[in-house]
């Protein structure tokens, strides 16, 4: 978890007797959500983002990254073989999230602007984002009551949206416009003045945990 404003935005210490050059940086946080890929690594033009291979349903919490236009690189640890080369575009002071997604035989990025601000009252923030690349359009509900999100396609997701705080749900995905559940995240807390992505991946022709429907959450900041 990164407390973002008070951690990633603080201003630096300068040294009165030595020149100091602070860069301007952007924040990003990288989820992996393609299925069935191998372990991979991270690359930022030449610079590797991890240290341990980053597997399908790992994520990396936000670090600092130089801005402008930047090389994405993804490569097989196994075997030192690219998976996918792009390019991304940050922005001084921006915060980002950034997925690998879809099947290893078109593998392919997703890149999302992280406006994040503090949620009112008891309220926590969360926001949707569908990562299955066959399941359909899908909403996200509560179990047993109102819709929370409706209708995304693939590569959809919805801006941060307030929930009520220190509650724990069960939340499904559903089949847009049905009651058939394609995953579920069960007895989940969200805690007030926290702020969540919930994401959808896997294959809805899955069969294994490494591949079938699943809904997981990361969270993005806390105050």
């Amino acid at each position: 978890m990164v407390c973002f404003l008070s951690v990633l935005l603080s201003s630096c210490l300068k040294d009165n007797n030595t020149p100091t050059y602070n860069p301007p940086v952007a924040y990003v946080t990288f989820i992996q959500a393609s299925p069935d890929e191998a372990p991979l690594d991270f690359y930022l033009d030449q610079n590797r983002v991890n240290l341990n291979p980053v597997n399908y349903g790992d994520n990396i919490d936000y670090f600092r990254a130089y801005t402008g236009k930047r090389v994405a690189k993804f490569v097989n640890r196994t075997v030192n073989s690219p998976i996918l080369t792009d390019t991304v575009t940050f922005a001084q002071d921006k915060a980002y999230s950034l997925f690998l997604a879809n099947k290893p035989s078109s593998p392919e990025i997703l890149l999302l602007t992280d406006s994040i601000s503090r949620p009112t009252g008891t309220n926590a923030s969360i926001r949707f984002v569908n990562l299955s690349p066959d399941a359909g359009t899908v909403d996200l509900v509560v179990q047993g009551g109102a819709s929370i999100v409706t209708d995304k396609a693939y590569k959809g997701f919805t801006s941060f949206l307030p929930i009520l705080g220190n509650k724990n749900y069960n939340l499904q995905v559903v089949q847009h416009g049905t009651s058939t559940v394609l995953a579920t995240l069960a007895n989940v807390g969200l805690n007030s003045s926290y702020v969540y992505t919930v994401w959808f991946h896997g294959l809805a022709t899955g069969t294994t945990t490494t591949d079938k429907l699943a809904l997981d959450i990361v969270t993005n900041a806390f105050y």
